[in-house]
């Protein structure tokens, strides 16, 4: 290995999925403890006001598109790793997608919890795009305004950085992990 190469991920100046040459790298968390993890990821689905009427009522010619859509999510933070080459397979705990009708957009929000070495933010983060995305091709028949938008993640808990919240406005409310008792 070459000198400049610091492959155990201990280097202030590293980014931690590249190395010093900039190449593409898991992150190592083999010596980490496992933790509860949290995450909550939300976007919107913006359409125009009819087609949100369908939505809401099961009357898309589909059917049911939430519960499609529910089901989608819940699979696809499932595969997250087979799907993002830098993740580290998980086994997911809990996994829910709730929706909310507005007036012209139908908004998704993931959670996904999990007891592991690494946090679950790619895994809330690709439930709520997936259904997203399911809610977005059943409709697309009815509908050539739609928009899958402002997928973030809004919270998350668990490991070495701690809980944090992200506001309305943008800002973030973050509450440090406790520290660990000295041995």
């Amino acid at each position: 290995m070459a000198d400049d190469v610091d492959a155990s991920g201990d280097d202030p100046w590293d980014f931690p999925h590249l190395d010093r040459r900039g190449n593409a790298r898991m992150v190592d968390v083999t010596g980490k403890p496992p933790t509860a993890r949290r995450a909550v990821a939300s976007g919107r689905v913006v359409m125009a006001p009819e087609t949100v009427r369908l939505v809401a009522t099961g009357t898309l010619p589909g059917g049911d598109v939430l519960a499609a859509a529910r089901a989608a999510g819940q699979l696809a933070a499932k595969q997250t790793a087979d799907l993002l080459p830098l993740c580290h397979p998980l086994l997911l705990g809990d996994v829910t997608l709730d929706f909310a009708i507005g007036a012209d957009y139908v908004e998704v929000v993931a959670g996904v919890e999990a007891t592991d070495r690494t946090g679950v933010e790619m895994e809330a983060l690709t439930a709520c795009s997936v259904a997203g995305l399911t809610i977005w091709a059943s409709c697309k028949s009815i509908d050539q305004t739609l928009r899958v938008e402002a997928v973030a993640v809004q919270e998350k808990s668990g490991g070495r950085s701690g809980s944090w919240t992200l506001g309305a406005d943008g800002t973030v409310r973050h509450v440090p992990a406790p520290l660990s008792p000295r041995a």
